[in-house]
């Protein structure tokens, strides 16, 4: 294997003029900030590939962060399997019927079609999704179910959604400059991976574990893990395309074992231009058009949002003096939660305080009681006083943390 070549190795100041110039389908940028971390804090040891796998050139942690910083693919088509497990507690169907219910009646004011309640589905099971896209302007995502499908089109300044099961179709748009655009989860191996290296700090590993082929293409292995003892991560493993530099796959295990919390990857993969009409929609006949204006009226009226906040200072603001505690993997934050007196739980909650205790585990410490809710990734501790401590931790951090804030 030859080793990769040094011309390809450039400075975080080089690679950001060349990368602030570029347009990205996806909104994929790497923070310059991790390009100057990793020189310092990151594995340096070269892929090596194992037998059976593709046989690449050597590669560093480093440079394989670079090459997906200076990624520039803007037109795709393909299909990608999610899967999500955190492991919540089973409420007997409950929360699955409240759901499906919303979607078919729309809600108050709302609409089956609406972006932001139908790609939050995402968020658990296994999903199949078909995506395309053609340059920042142009984007689908399809959800396809057993007998309908759900697809999110972005044609220029309009976006559309579409209920293939309840023939709903949701309009919005977007303005130039993108301020208009729903806050969407992420939904492709790109997305999670954005999210993934905006952590890189002297408190993680990154190396480059060997070669993979995703979805018939050549890749590279760049596994993400924490140096922390107490985070609920345990590591992120992220296939990167070789000729193109795209994450193809990015997968998410527990500090538990088992199987991965987050599995997101291609299955079929095409980096040709997509056909034009795979963007063009027009409602079919017959099919209710909610526009976003009267989706957002109606939704002021029952009392709801008009829409999640979109970013962590937003959410910090709408929190009673929310702070962050720890470091790196470990942070965890603190806010109160609105509750006098906290949970109802034990024997003074009555009915209701069973159930609660049903679904946490109590927990004692200096801070006083108190009930963790766990998930296989999140874990949050509310105190008998109504305070709350969550973050990507054991529930021995958390408490440790509530004992500290005493």
């Amino acid at each position: 294997m030859a080793p990769h070549e040094s011309d390809d190795t450039t400075t975080a100041g080089e690679v950001d003029e060349p990368r602030t110039r570029r347009r990205r389908a996806a909104r994929y940028v790497v923070p310059v900030t991790v390009m100057g971390v990793a020189a310092a804090t990151i594995g340096l040891v070269p892929a090596i590939a194992s037998s059976g796998d593709p046989d690449l050139p050597e590669i560093t942690a480093a440079q394989l962060i670079e090459k997906i910083a200076k990624s520039d693919v803007e037109q795709l088509s393909g299909t990608v399997k999610i899967t999500t497990d955190l492991g919540l507690p089973d409420l007997g169907g409950l929360e699955s019927g409240l759901m499906s219910g919303a979607a078919e009646q729309g809600g108050d004011g709302g609409s089956s079609a609406d972006p932001s309640a139908r790609l939050s589905e995402l968020a658990s099971g296994t999903h199949t999704l078909r995506i395309a896209a053609d340059g920042p302007d142009r984007q689908k995502v399809s959800i396809l179910e057993n007998a309908a499908e759900y697809s999110l089109i972005h044609d220029g300044e309009d976006v559309w959604g579409y209920d293939s099961g309840s023939n709903e179709v949701y309009h919005g748009t977007v303005d130039a400059s993108g301020e208009n655009r729903e806050q969407q989860p992420p939904a492709t191996p790109e997305d999670f991976a954005e999210e993934a290296l905006k952590a890189v700090d002297d408190t993680t590993s990154v190396t480059v574990d060997g070669t993979a082929q995703v979805a018939g293409r050549d890749a590279y292995k760049l596994v993400v893990e924490p140096k922390q003892s107490g985070s609920t991560v345990g590591a992120i493993s992220i296939a990167v395309d070789h000729e193109t530099g795209m994450p193809l796959k990015f997968t998410l295990t527990p500090s538990s074992g088992g199987a991965a919390v987050v599995d997101v990857g291609f299955t079929k993969v095409d980096f040709g231009k997509p056909a034009a009409s795979t963007f063009e929609f027009t409602p079919p006949k017959g099919a209710k058009v909610t526009e976003e204006g009267a989706l957002e009226h109606g939704r002021e009226h029952s009392g709801k949002p008009e829409r999640a906040p979109e970013s962590g200072e937003d959410l910090a603001g709408g929190l009673d003096g929310m702070k962050t505690l720890g470091e790196g993997w470990n942070t965890i934050a603190t806010f109160d939660g609105g509750a006098p007196g906290g949970l109802p739980t034990g024997d003074a909650g009555g009915d209701l305080g069973g159930f609660v205790d049903s679904l946490g585990d109590r927990v004692k410490g200096d801070f006083g009681t108190g009930t963790v809710f766990s998930t296989r990734l999140i874990n949050a501790l509310v105190t008998e006083d109504g305070t709350v401590y969550v973050g990507a931790v054991t529930k021995d951090a958390l408490v440790k943390a509530a004992d500290a804030g005493k």
